[in-house]
């Protein structure tokens, strides 16, 4: 038995609570991982997991050897990521969830970027707008836009999301540009549905101000209201790394600018408290140094 494969195999069940899941993640077969298991548990005498048809969990040995084990592979992976070869040379896998829309404007060139200057990094992407499980799913780590993140996540602010009201010239002219926040109830408005659909906030005298919106178009995807707002269709509030080219194209018009909008903010985010491994804390590094402090997409745009 390769008794260090064992205890990254056990690691990997525990924290997803799923043989199939980690059989998934490896590309192997499902008898493969519990095999494993099996060995280790043989080996140790002692039971790690409580099996029943409907859910896995740890026995009390079990509990205390996964945190034995998260400790003795969190001690090889920095002293492996601590080697000069490492650092030059990058290896293994780097499985991350991106949100769609940011992923596919943004991202892929800075991936493939990075992919071409570490050839020995495979790059397996995930991009979902859905708030993904990073054990669960066996992820290394997620980017995620939000304006604020549980007090338990451990994570590294990337970059600043800037947002902004828009609407096409043409929706304009035929229904009237409103000037307060509050006039919003009486247009069309195109909700983004992973926030909240029925109100959008403002900042209106420094403090948060909601205002409650109707409109003809709900989605879960900012290109797709963006589409819609180019036709025409109602008033979009969407991040500036969507509508910012539509905005120096003209075919979009920034409203409602004396009422700043909340920032966002984008962050990289890791599975719990394990040892980040060299390869993902230099891809991290490379991201926030490509992305910065004042993203490229915001340069030149006048919000207000």
């Amino acid at each position: 038995m390769d008794r260090l494969a064992a205890m990254q195999a056990f690691v990997r069940v525990a924290e997803a609570g799923s043989f199939t899941a980690v059989a998934d993640q490896m590309n192997v077969a499902r008898s493969a991982v519990t095999r494993q298991i099996a060995a280790l548990e043989a080996h140790l005498g002692v039971k790690l997991m409580a099996r029943s048809t409907r859910r896995l969990s740890l026995t009390e040995a079990g509990a205390t050897y996964l945190e034995e084990c998260r400790a003795i592979l969190d001690r090889i992976a920095e002293a492996e990521g601590g080697l000069a070869g490492e650092r030059q040379t990058l290896r293994g896998t780097i499985r991350t969830t991106v949100p769609l829309s940011f992923g596919l404007l943004h991202l892929t060139s800075l991936i493939l970027e990075f992919s071409q200057a570490h050839p020995d990094i495979r790059i397996d992407l995930d991009f979902n707008d859905r708030r993904v499980n990073l054990i669960e799913e066996g992820m290394d780590l997620g980017l995620r836009i939000t304006d604020r993140l549980p007090d338990t996540t451990v994570a590294r602010h990337l970059t600043t999301c800037r947002s902004v009201v828009a609407a096409a010239p043409d929706y304009l002219r035929r229904h009237g540009e409103p000037r307060h926040p509050d006039e919003l109830a009486r247009h069309d408005c195109l909700a983004y549905s992973l926030t909240s659909r029925s109100s959008w906030t403002f900042l209106v005298d420094g403090q948060p101000h909601a205002v409650e919106i109707r409109g003809p178009i709900t989605a879960n995807n900012g290109n797709a209201l963006l589409e819609a707002a180019l036709r025409g269709m109602g008033i979009l509030y969407g991040p500036t790394f969507i509508v910012a080219e539509a905005i120096r194209a003209g075919t979009m018009a920034p409203i409602l600018k004396d009422y700043p909008l909340p920032l966002l903010g984008m962050f990289a985010v890791f599975p719990g408290n394990r040892f980040v491994p060299w390869r993902v804390r230099s891809f991290v590094d490379f991201l926030a140094s490509r992305l910065g402090p004042e993203p490229y997409w915001d340069l030149g745009l006048e919000l207000g």
